[in-house]
């Protein structure tokens, strides 16, 4: 998405605590040769699937409340995708509108599978009812009909996702400056594309306007290459586990210069092979690279984006 990729750039060329190493870029490029290996979608095997508008349901509501999982070591993003497959396969009402709109914190949980509260729960309560009201509202209470108003364009998606569903507008100000990263609203896009396999509801012709979503993850592992250099006070933040605050410059410089990096990844793939990727493969590839090595220290932050 162009605001995206625009933002990430007028950051990383103004980034005091994070710079992004484009000598390393070129190390990773020509190690890998431009082949960055396929990661299917859902290869852990713990989403919900059958073809339907259901699906679509389930993704929405899925990446309403994907975001900061961290505070408590042992949930993951594995936990809430399979919780919430596990709950429309014993009830495919379990995510209508009216559902949606009066779940509670101890019923998320029970929702969920899951024995204690969740990170930062009233905030995702908040969410599941604004997707819920939204949705009734403006949308016949089907995310399937949300998608189908796109008219298969995966920008226009976003833009309606950003208008209708304030939850989802993942923007900060940074030196003044207005930064778009929207990562729940893209990993929805992304989400679609990969499990229709471009195909109905996953079918976007501008599927490559979407860059990475920047999270928790990716970054460590861009830090990990040697692609993102960080300052030393942040260095240490990051290591001693110490929070970030939301917004802050630290925080936004982590996330934008991570979309940034990747795109002059692609950039110099498709000019040293001739190679067209799309962000949406770096993306899965780094994170699955991540969640394989998950003692890699990442940065902290109390956030409902990501």
């Amino acid at each position: 998405m162009e605001a995206v990729r625009a933002s990430a750039a007028w950051v990383a060329s103004r980034s005091t605590h994070v710079k992004v190493d484009l000598s390393e870029i070129e190390k990773v490029v020509e190690k890998i040769q431009g082949n960055v290996p396929k990661v299917e979608w859902d290869f852990e095997g713990i989403h919900y699937f059958d073809n339907s508008p259901l699906t679509v349901q389930y993704l929405f509501v899925l990446d309403a409340m994907n975001f900061c999982f961290w505070p408590d070591k042992d949930l993951t993003y594995d936990h809430l995708a399979s919780g919430l497959k596990l709950a429309l396969e014993k009830d495919k009402a379990a995510l209508d509108t009216d559902h949606l709109q009066n779940y509670t914190g101890p019923q998320l949980r029970q929702l969920l599978n899951w024995p204690r509260p969740l990170p930062i729960e009233e905030e995702r309560v908040r969410l599941l009812h604004e997707v819920g009201m939204e949705l009734e509202r403006s949308f016949g209470g089907e995310a399937a009909n949300l998608v189908k108003s796109a008219g298969n364009s995966a920008a226009t998606l976003i833009e309606l996702i950003t208008r209708h569903f304030p939850g989802f507008r993942d923007h900060s100000l940074y030196k003044g400056h207005q930064v778009f990263l929207y990562k729940r609203a893209q990993i929805f896009v992304a989400d679609l594309w990969g499990a229709f396999k471009g195909e109905n509801y996953g079918e976007f012709h501008d599927i490559n306007s979407i860059t990475i979503f920047a999270d928790y993850i990716v970054p460590a592992v861009l830090r990990e290459l040697g692609i993102l250099k960080y300052g030393s006070n942040l260095s240490c933040s990051i290591d001693s586990n110490s929070e970030i605050v939301p917004g802050s410059e630290e925080e936004v410089e982590i996330r934008a210069c991570s979309v940034y990096a990747v795109e002059k990844m692609r950039e110099l793939i498709n000019k040293k092979f001739g190679k067209q990727l799309l962000s949406i493969d770096i993306d899965l590839w780094l994170w699955s690279c991540g969640v394989q090595n998950m003692a890699l220290s990442h940065h902290r932050t109390l956030s409902i984006y990501y």
